[in-house]
């Protein structure tokens, strides 16, 4: 079966490469929190002397965000072939938007860094499905 660069045209196959693109800068965010909050726990928020229980939450959930980068790294190749993966990750990439959008009504306005988070999760991930969805499309249609 011959590549996907020789069954889609140039502009469409372009579509696609700035997709995969996209998908590997945007995945870096996660995968460089993730790590820094494993490695730091809440000192990488500023924490100087967190609860025990705390740091071990940080340092859970930064996991969890370390494997969300590398899980949205894992859709870059044949990504036309993704969509369940992609749209499962964009569910619970959004989901934690919708629960830090909550603490910000409860908690108040986070520092930029979570604001700009908040912005990738519930603007920027979904318009990452409907392109995706776009460039899925091209492929089936010459598929």
């Amino acid at each position: 079966m011959p590549s996907l660069a020789y069954q889609i045209s140039p502009a469409d196959f372009r579509q696609r490469r700035l997709l995969q693109a996209t998908i590997a800068v945007l995945a870096m965010l996660p995968v460089f929190a993730g790590l820094c909050g494993v490695v730091m726990g809440p000192g990488f928020l500023g924490e100087k002397t967190p609860p025990t229980d705390l740091s071990s939450h940080v340092r859970f959930l930064s996991g969890v965000f370390l494997a969300f980068g590398i899980a949205w790294y894992s859709c870059i190749p044949a990504i036309e072939t993704k969509a369940e993966r992609i749209r499962l990750l964009a569910i619970l990439t959004f989901s934690g938007g919708l629960a830090r959008l909550y603490s910000l009504y409860v908690d108040g306005v986070p520092s930029a860094g979570h604001v700009l988070g908040l912005g990738m999760e519930l603007v920027v991930v979904p318009c990452l499905v409907v392109w995706h969805g776009r460039v899925a499309a091209l492929s089936q249609s010459r598929g």
